[in-house]
């Protein structure tokens, strides 16, 4: 999802590059942008009939909490999806459910444990992160901070919590201030996702028979339910099985279901944010899966014996099972990354992070040469992209 996220910049400055490139250029050649250096050294000459100059890609950076305390970073090579250690920084008590970044910006890690949040500014051309000024940032007395979301290119926040969801603007020097209203619904959830579009955000219900909440995302930030929210998970093998991670598509909205041993999917009905069952929903996802993520047109669940794969239909959501799947992969967390140059999955363990191409016909996982990649302790994982220049 957070590729998806910067989709909408990422294309706005190309569009823009692209315009002073053709003015400069001085034809009315057809719009073509260069993702990568072209066969004659990486050069670029404009002239009749020419496309445009090629377009910079921005660097991408990987973060992981990990047991010992801290933040580790690391730069990820577009071409091979390696990763290169930047430095570490102190981060939350090991019990952190929640890592994500605001508006290519900053970074926050949630500490489940002393009820706060830990913010960073992220150094855009280096990903060093340096802890910002009055952080730690508390989320208030008897709160348990868990799963964190946010709207892309937007400074709003998001954090599920005991019985509720926290909502926070952030300022221009990455200070979290509650929003008006926060924090929204109470009931319980611990994990948050918000759709590509900004508009929409959905939560677990953690509350028994379990389901999804929807909410509507107002310009200000303020969440409003969804009518019928929450809704129902109907078909699990297990009755009631609470939903874990959940991830948001634009179209689809799945979740893991650990207990049942399953994925529930559903359609988001146009305009609405509503929830609609997919046909044969819930889907069979191995021993206990804990999160999905989601590449173009691929699913994966991380569970107690692997990654679980999936094709995703896109005219209905059904999910069919890859050759090969479930992947012999153990891990604690997982993240996706997708560019011009291709896809990478990444899983996080004890020992370190391996690293995977995803192929983009088959959706089968082949390892990073490298992998995997020195990170002692590592737990969640989330990845940014910076827009190219």
């Amino acid at each position: 999802m957070l590729a998806d996220a910067l989709r909408t910049p990422a294309k706005l400055l190309a569009v823009v590059a692209l315009a002073l490139a053709l003015a400069s250029c001085g034809t009315n050649a057809p719009p073509v942008i260069c993702n990568a250096p072209t066969s004659s050294g990486g050069s670029c000459t404009c002239g009749s009939g020419m496309p445009a100059c090629p377009i910079n890609p921005g660097p991408e950076f990987l973060y992981t909490t990990s047991i010992g305390g801290q933040i580790l970073a690391f730069s990820i090579d577009h071409n091979t999806g390696a990763l290169t250690t930047i430095g570490s920084v102190p981060g939350p008590s090991p019990l952190s459910l929640g890592l994500t970044t605001v508006n290519n910006q900053f970074l926050y890690a949630s500490d489940t444990h002393n009820a706060q949040l830990d913010g960073f500014s992220i150094n855009l051309t280096t990903g060093a992160l340096t802890a910002l000024a009055g952080s730690p940032f508390s989320t208030g007395t008897l709160s348990v901070p868990g799963d964190l979301a946010s709207p892309p290119g937007s400074s709003l926040l998001y954090a599920a919590d005991a019985d509720m969801i926290d909502a926070f603007t952030i300022s221009a020097a990455g200070a979290p201030t509650a929003l008006s209203g926060s924090p929204f619904l109470p009931e319980v959830n611990f994990s948050l996702a918000v759709d590509p579009s900004g508009k929409f955000l959905y939560a677990s219900d953690d509350d028994p028979p379990g389901g999804i909440f929807a909410f509507t995302i107002d310009s200000t930030g303020v969440l409003a339910a969804v009518p019928d929210s929450p809704f129902t998970i109907p078909g699990q093998t297990v009755p009631n099985s609470l939903p874990d991670g959940i991830v948001d598509t634009g179209s689809y909205v799945y979740a893991a279901l650990s207990e049942a041993n399953q994925i529930a999917a559903f359609s988001i009905v146009s305009g609405t944010s509503a929830l609609s069952p997919v046909p044969g929903s819930p889907f069979s996802a191995g021993a206990t899966p804990i999160t999905v993520v989601f590449a173009s047109g691929f699913l994966y669940a991380l569970n107690d014996s692997g990654i679980s794969g999936y094709s995703v239909n896109s005219n209905n959501g059904v999910l069919t099972s890859l050759s090969g799947s479930p992947f012999a992969i153990i891990g604690g967390s997982i993240s996706i990354v997708t560019d011009s140059f291709g896809e990478y999955l990444y899983v996080s363990e004890l020992t370190g992070i391996q690293a995977f191409s995803i192929n983009s016909t088959s959706g089968a996982l082949t390892p990073v040469a490298g992998s995997p990649f020195p990170a002692n302790g590592a737990t969640l994982l989330t990845v940014i992209q910076i827009p190219p220049s």
